[in-house]
């Protein structure tokens, strides 16, 4: 029987069992119009894994929540992906259902954004939702991978599944969220830390 339990564990049912460790809040920052959310302190060797949140993110104008990391502190950002995504999708109306590869958010070798969401829309109740899991982020060994998954909703449910890859093995510490058009109007990014349970 699967549960929810203590906290620390997601899913146990005696035979599977998917820990999380301890999830310590490291920061959280508020968008209200803001043209980005950078993390610039907090990630580092302290932790294996690290958990941004993003709670009802807003944009301005119709356009996609995605984010760049930085390997300088935030001074530049644009640290070279390769990444793969697909998403699942059911409209208000139930008129449109789909299961599909998502090129939009794909990317290969580049340093250009990297999507965690589906086009928001500005309507009023529209917001996005999700997390992104980025492991071992300090490592001068190995390129950094991270894992996303977010639901958007724009008159449908759009929930999108990312994963990739920083190409570097210079340590990654700065992460920067913002619209592939406009400005965050409205949301919440918390930044945690997972210890090795």
């Amino acid at each position: 029987m699967a549960f929810i339990s203590n906290g620390t564990t997601i899913l146990d049912n005696g035979a599977f069992d998917v820990s999380l460790g301890n999830l310590v809040l490291l920061s959280e920052q508020t968008a209200s119009g803001s043209a980005s959310i950078e993390f610039t302190t907090g990630i580092d060797s302290t932790y294996p894994i690290y958990k941004f949140e993003y709670i009802n993110c807003h944009p301005s104008s119709a356009s996609t929540l995605s984010f760049l990391g930085s390997t300088n502190g935030g001074s530049s950002y644009g640290v070279t992906k390769t990444s793969t995504s697909f998403y699942a999708l059911h409209t208000e109306n139930d008129a449109t259902t789909s299961l599909s590869y998502n090129i939009f958010q794909d990317l290969a070798q580049s340093t250009s954004r990297q999507g965690l969401i589906g086009t928001l829309s500005t309507d009023n109740d529209s917001s996005g939702s999700g997390d992104l899991y980025i492991f071992n982020p300090s490592s001068s060994t190995f390129v950094k991978h991270y894992i996303a998954n977010a639901n958007g909703s724009n008159a449908q449910s759009v929930n999108s599944y990312t994963a990739g890859y920083f190409n570097s093995t210079s340590p990654i510490n700065a992460i920067k969220f913002e619209m592939s058009t406009g400005n965050i109007d409205s949301g919440t990014i918390k930044l945690y830390g997972i210890k090795d349970s």
